[in-house]
Order: C-alpha cells, then structure tokens, then sequence
C-alpha cells in the first residue's frame, strides 16, 4: 500500500473495534474507554486514535499532549504491516502486547540476540541484540518501550545507514529516557515518540496495536 493512499478520513470513522477484546465484558470495557478518550483527545485523525489509545494504557488523558509524530509515521507503519514487515521489539513485554493477528509481521525481540557481543562489549542485552540484528533492521518497524539504552542504539546505527521504516520511542525513566527520545526525533526516520522521562511498555505496544487495527480496518 503505497504511503500516499493514507486518507485519514478512511480511518477514523466511528467503526472502531479492538481484536484484543474477545469477550463481552472486554468488548464493553474497550468501547467505554474510548468513547470517553474521543470526547478527550479528539478523533480528527489516525494520530489522534493513537493519542486516544496511549491515554487509554497509562490511564491518563495528559498523556495525548506529549506524544509527537515526524515524518508521516502512520503511513509508514501502515506500508510496512502491508509488507509483512517485521516488528523489532526492546524487550519480552512489548513482544508479548503487540497483537499477533490482523497482520502477517514477525514479532522479535531483542533480547534473543547478542548475547556474545553484551559479554564482550559489557554494553546492555537490549542493545547488543540490535546490533546483531544489525541487516534485519532495514525496512522493520522498531518498537522499544523500555530501554533508553537500546534507543540510543538504534540512533547511533540509524546515522550509520540502518533504516527502519518506523521507530516507535517510548522508554521511560531518569536515566537517558528523555535525551535518548530527543536523539530520535532529530533523525528523518518516521518515528512515534513522546516528550519527557514518562513512557514505557503500554504506550509503546498501544501505539503499534493501534496501527495494527486501522491496518486490519483497511485490509477488509
């Protein structure tokens, strides 16, 4: 799906379903929560889905204001779903929110890889797996949520010529989880990342389930 055949108009009618919601109870759960983040956030456009969906996994409407998107990130994760991209995640709890239907993408993780370069580099697991990953980086969406240390990583190879279609950037903490988003957001990746040292696991995941949905949308 060519990039420029995103019309936002296309995604954000008022037929939203959330696959993850399997039972009813769930299902009433998931569309009272967003009925209340519509009225919050807004619902002009995919952005504001995922601001809505983001507010929704920290419990906190604040959170839809310090979410910034460059470089057409929802059209980019988009074409990379209808790709079959692979999806890159930092560690075992983003790889296991992600959804692992309405898409073809292999989820990885990090953490399977690089273990002889974390032992000889003494740099974290997270980052060594990027590293060997290396190649398989290209053309991947990167989710990371909680290591600030991968992100910068990745930073540092994506100025070195690795390009990932997407970069979702959310750690959180107070060691380097603000500078390693700012670093981010001066690359020209597409990327989804959000200000401050707030983040984590259940923004990353619900900004990639949240283009995993409008994908499936569009994909009927």
């Amino acid at each position: 799906m060519p990039e420029e055949s995103l019309h936002p108009g296309d995604t954000i009618k008022n037929t939203y379903t959330d696959p993850g919601a399997t039972t009813r109870e769930a299902l009433e759960i998931s569309e009272k929560s967003r009925k209340l983040a519509r009225s919050a956030v807004g619902n002009e456009s995919p952005e504001d889905r995922i601001r809505q969906r983001c507010s929704i996994a920290v419990g906190d409407f604040s959170m839809a204001e310090l979410m910034v998107f460059l470089h057409n990130p929802v059209g980019a994760g988009l074409a990379a779903l209808e790709a079959g991209a692979p999806l890159i995640t930092d560690i075992r709890m983003v790889q296991t929110g992600i959804l692992k239907k309405g898409h073809r993408s292999e989820v990885l993780c990090a953490l399977d890889y690089g273990q002889g370069i974390a032992a000889e580099k003494g740099i974290t697991r997270t980052s060594a797996g990027l590293l060997e990953l290396g190649p398989r980086i290209d053309g991947a969406v990167v989710v990371i949520g909680n290591a600030p240390s991968a992100l910068l990583s990745l930073c540092g190879m994506i100025r070195e010529g690795r390009r990932p279609r997407l970069v979702i950037g959310t750690p959180v903490g107070f060691v380097n989880a603000a500078e390693s988003k700012d670093e981010l957001r001066s690359l020209s990746v597409p990327s989804i990342s959000n200000r401050g040292t707030r983040g984590g696991t259940p923004v990353a995941v619900a900004a990639m389930n949240e283009l995993i949905v409008i994908h499936t949308e569009r994909s009927r």
